[in-house]
């Protein structure tokens, strides 16, 4: 499998160590499974300007001329809830701040091959597990195949559940508890009766309320702690 890998970094000589990570990871680890292209960037606009959803990793540092990468990851879970973010940083201090934007994991300088290839194992599980998934829905007579990946929530209206995806709506007659089923090994929650949300694509979070992809959903009291207690999971990697 090829993964789209793209470095964040103003210091030229740590890009190029994570770039020889990255190399010797993928000889030694995978054994040639998996390969990964490479894109750097030196400032976090140029790579805001330059991003349309065309990578799957984003190596991060968080001291950042013009912009920091906490503020740049937050523009980007703007564009792609889905993208897997690992800061790269000698702040630890600051990198838990991370799970705010729904970053994976954090790399603290100096890095070490051991810990890189670890958080790598990882990041690889998380975009392997999620992109592998697919269910099939029957919409006005015919069959639809949809990635678990590209679906932003599912909403139920009367007797029907309409799949808002990264493509477009899609409407079938079907009740919540099939939907909930169908998804149950994906990264999906309940933020009320009405809206079943997938966590790749969450923004933000109010105190009874959910961003995913740019729309706000409610969330009902009743839901509010197991949804946040599984969007915690996920974020940590669990």
């Amino acid at each position: 499998m090829v993964f789209r890998t793209c470095i964040v970094e103003d210091n030229s000589e740590a890009r190029d160590t994570l770039c020889s990570l990255i190399k010797e990871y993928e000889k030694n680890a995978r054994g040639g499974a998996d390969t990964f292209n490479i894109a750097c960037f030196s400032d976090a606009l140029s790579f805001l300007d330059e991003f349309g959803g065309n990578y799957d990793f984003v190596f991060m540092d968080i001291e950042l001329p013009h912009m920091d990468g906490m503020e740049a990851a937050r523009r980007l879970r703007e564009k792609d809830g889905k993208v897997i973010i690992i800061f790269v940083t000698n702040m630890a201090q600051y990198a838990i701040k991370g799970y705010e934007v729904g970053a994976l994991d954090f790399i603290v300088k100096p890095i070490r091959y051991e810990s890189f290839a670890m958080k790598m194992d990882k990041a690889i599980e998380r975009s392997k597990a999620v992109s592998g998934k697919e269910i099939w829905i029957s919409e006005r007579g015919t069959k639809r195949r949809l990635r678990t990946e590209d679906i932003k929530y599912v909403e139920v209206v009367h007797n029907s559940c309409i799949y808002h995806t990264v493509h477009g709506d899609f409407s079938t007659y079907d009740q919540l508890y099939n939907v909930c089923e169908m998804l149950k090994d994906a990264p999906f929650a309940l933020c009320n009766r009405c809206f079943l949300v997938n966590f790749m694509h969450v923004t933000a979070i109010g105190d009874l309320s959910v961003t995913v992809a740019g729309e706000s959903l409610q969330i009902s009291r009743s839901k509010k702690k197991a949804f946040l207690t599984g969007l915690n999971e996920y974020l940590g990697g669990k």
